[in-house]
């Protein structure tokens, strides 16, 4: 089951997208499906068209199914898919959160 906290080992064609941060400033707001996912790129249907995205350049917000967003670099989805799988998660990868849970994680702390 996809969660926020395991997405950048799940399957990612089909999920929501949106590049948020990008070296290059024309890729920013680019949004639509993962159509396709290769070791260096994602394709992302934008505007009728299939737009390559490459991964390590680029930061990205996903939506899953439950309309949970998940922000993540592309540094952690570096690599094909199913060697993904065997990578392990740096601890201080975060995902971003509902409004709700920062503001109980900031109640929590004071």
């Amino acid at each position: 089951m996809r969660k926020p906290e395991n997405l950048p080992r799940h399957e990612l064609i089909g999920l929501y997208v949106e590049v948020s941060k990008a070296k290059d400033p024309k890729k920013v707001g680019i949004c639509g499906r993962v159509v396709d996912e290769t070791r260096n790129l994602l394709k992302i249907e934008f505007n009728k068209k299939e737009v390559k995205i490459p991964k390590k350049e680029c930061e990205f917000i996903f939506t899953l199914p439950e309309g949970q967003k998940v922000q993540v670099a592309g540094e952690l989805l570096f690599g094909r898919p199913e060697e993904r799988l065997k990578k392990k998660l740096p601890k201080k990868w975060q995902y971003l959160k509902d409004k709700n849970d920062r503001e109980k994680n900031r109640k929590k702390r004071k």
